[in-house]
């Protein structure tokens, strides 16, 4: 039977995975601080925990005491990405917040229900810029070697950018994605047209992410990191369409030693496109769980109509980059308990 994580013996195993998470820690204030950002506290307890419609949050009742205000529901943040953004709305930005998060149902050699993800939040900064900060940032906190299973990276070599467009393009026989832009049937189509064998029950999220997972994902941040770019507009969330091409979003992911390590945007900044989108994401979120969820974030729609600046931002799974850093095998050991 394993020993309890505060038993001085598997303690005494962890400590130097933690000590190199600790130095992480330091290095990277040091990054963000040298840059002229301001490192932020958000709130933990909210009324809208996140965006992502496949995210499963923890939820709790707040009882009102003594008149004070109304009883209702709040949920643990999945990720601070709206609370960061009101402070870009009042002027607090360029940000960071190394920020305790939860997700419900996620429990796996990389994932822990509640973790830390690293978030920062530069207005004025672009897509491009954004993915050299990222660069950046990684080369100077980590060793420049990595490895993770059988799979090791150097990070002295260029990040790889390759877009949506090009990864289906090479790893999925010639599959346009873009040219699906959501339809089921178009991408059921072109999927068999390229020898992929399709199920009638997969809407076309379900059919993208499975070719995905399966075909491109186990190619990318493998010799180099990768920077994965210009999501398909279905997948856009909170992120600008590209005017280049609007059936493409102005998204990233970067993977590293075979991990998806951050997710990134540059950012959505109209009201009016965020209200449709919250609204079809809330009803798409209570169709795929069949349970409560919470509602249209009103406070930040409101925050948005005031006006966000041009903004680039990212979400990086910090205990990942741990892994990364220490030579770590899972996330159990870059976690202090």
């Amino acid at each position: 039977m394993p020993l309890p994580p505060w038993h001085p013996e598997a303690f005494a195993a962890r400590l130097p995975f933690l000590e190199r998470r600790a130095a992480l820690t330091v290095a990277t204030r040091a990054f963000f601080a040298a840059r002229g950002y301001r490192e932020v506290e958000t709130p933990a307890l909210v009324a809208a925990p996140g965006a992502d419609v496949h995210l499963r949050a923890f939820s709790t009742r707040y009882e009102a005491h003594l008149g004070q205000g109304a009883s209702r529901d709040l949920w643990l943040r999945t990720s601070p990405e709206l609370a960061l953004k009101r402070l870009l709305v009042a002027g607090a930005g360029p940000v960071f917040e190394l920020a305790r998060v939860w997700r419900n149902g996620e429990t796996s050699p990389r994932h822990a229900p509640e973790f830390t993800m690293l978030e920062w939040y530069r207005p004025g900064l672009g897509f491009e810029g954004l993915m050299a900060e990222t660069e950046d940032y990684i080369r100077a906190v980590a060793p420049r070697l990595v490895a993770h299973g059988a799979v090791t990276t150097d990070l002295r070599l260029a990040f790889e950018r390759i877009s949506m467009a090009g990864a289906f393009d090479r790893w999925c026989r010639g599959l346009d994605i873009l040219a699906t832009e959501g339809d089921a049937a178009r991408l059921h189509a072109a999927a068999q047209a390229a020898g992929f064998a399709t199920s009638a029950d997969e809407g076309w999220e379900d059919l993208f992410f499975r070719l995905l997972l399966e075909h491109i994902e186990p190619n990318l941040g493998r010799d180099r990191a990768t920077f994965l770019t210009h999501w398909p507009a279905p997948q856009a969330a909170l992120a600008r369409r590209d005017p280049a091409d609007p059936r493409a979003a102005l998204r990233f992911e970067l993977f590293v030693a075979g991990l998806e390590l951050a997710n990134a945007f540059d950012e959505l900044t109209d009201p009016v496109e965020q209200r449709t989108r919250f609204i079809a994401d809330t009803a798409e979120r209570r169709r795929i769980s069949g349970e409560r969820s919470w509602e249209v974030d009103e406070d930040f729609l409101a925050a948005l109509e005031h006006g966000m600046p041009a903004t680039s931002g990212i979400a990086l799974g910090f205990d990942r980059l741990a892994m990364l850093v220490a030579g770590a095998r899972e996330i159990g050991d870059v976690l202090w308990l």
